[in-house]
């Protein structure tokens, strides 16, 4: 298979405000030039981003729009399915149900016409066990063990995916959503940063194809970086100085293959006041931090993947559209003039 080239293409993060799976999928198909998986968390508690990874975690409890993990439970016998399971590469065992994610299964089903890649997320170990809490309100985070499960429980259902969406596409784009890594949040982990590291290489070490990590607000790039992947996903919207500071990592990252998928367009109704043009100079202003920096603009663009600065789940149905719809507007005018 021929090595896959950014070339300034569409994509989107995972959330859309729909409750109708059918016109989730209509939208990122019609509109993107990489077609995204929706995660639609107004249809159901069961898609939000940390419910809809923990189907089958040992002790989890899913009631009363409430997640926890129940450590009073004996999790041994779950425990031991999960590492026979991880150890047997049985992806299977970590299958995601049309009730935890209707607008995956309805994009397993759609009828792709050449894409060149399809996209998919799966939600961080870090985040994941920083967010989940057990019945006493502790993040799991602070149960080692818990916390070294949770990254294979989340490596099966990146490798599940992964399969199931090569049905749709031989190349696809799996990245791990850590909202926790942003620099605010980062210094309330329990765990090192080596530990961090280790944690989301083993995610990493499920997905064959194109992976990388999204981290929306103002990451700590040195704790991400280490992690290896592909693909760097930022807010360049209210961030683009963000990689400055790292720019002599970012430049070895780039030169072994990797892509920067820069989040251009507010997911928030500022997108409504923005149009192609301003968002141009947006972008021409970001990598221009980068080029300052020693990096070279052609590699840079050669490099870039276009996108929302983050989901949009949370926005009206109209806003949403029109950050899609500006998404691929902005991919389709830098396509063009950078050919």
């Amino acid at each position: 298979m021929a090595k896959f080239q950014a070339e300034l293409r569409s994509l989107a993060g995972g959330s859309l405000p729909h409750v109708d799976p059918d016109a989730a999928c209509q939208l990122v198909v019609d509109t993107l030039s990489i077609p995204t998986w929706p995660q639609l968390p107004k249809r159901s508690f069961l898609e939000n981003m940390y419910v809809q990874f923990s189907e089958g975690f040992p002790g989890v409890v899913v009631a009363d729009n409430q997640l926890y993990v129940n450590r009073e439970d004996d999790l041994d016998a779950g425990l031991e399915r999960l590492y026979v399971a991880y150890l047997t590469d049985d992806v299977d065992f970590a299958a995601i149900s049309p009730e935890y994610a209707a607008g995956l299964h309805r994009f397993l089903a759609w009828n792709m016409h050449r894409v060149p890649a399809v996209k998919g997320q799966v939600t961080g170990p870090l985040s994941w066990s920083l967010m989940v809490v057990d019945e006493k309100r502790a993040p799991i985070m602070e149960d080692d063990v818990l916390t070294e499960a949770i990254s294979k429980h989340l490596r099966l259902k990146a490798a599940w995916m992964e399969r199931e969406m090569h049905k749709l596409s031989s190349q696809t784009i799996i990245l791990v959503d850590e909202p926790y890594l942003s620099s605010r949040d980062s210094d309330s982990m329990t765990v090192s940063r080596s530990q961090a590291t280790l944690l989301l290489q083993e995610v990493f070490a499920g997905i064959e194809g194109l992976k990388g990590i999204h981290c929306c607000g103002l990451p700590d790039w040195s704790m991400i970086l280490p992690a290896g992947g592909d693909i760097l996903s930022l807010d360049a919207y209210d961030y683009p100085e963000s990689l400055a500071e790292h720019a002599e990592a970012v430049d070895e990252f780039l030169k072994r293959g990797g892509m920067i998928s820069w989040g251009i367009v507010p997911a928030d109704d500022r997108a409504l006041e923005e149009n192609v043009e301003s968002l141009v100079e947006r972008f021409h202003a970001a990598i221009e931090i980068l080029v300052l920096r020693g990096l070279h603009q052609d590699d840079l663009l050669a490099a870039a993947l276009i996108m929302p600065s983050c989901g949009c789940g949370s926005l009206p149905l109209e806003t949403a559209e029109r950050v899609l719809t500006l998404t691929q507007e902005l991919s389709n005018a830098l396509r063009e003039r950078h050919a």
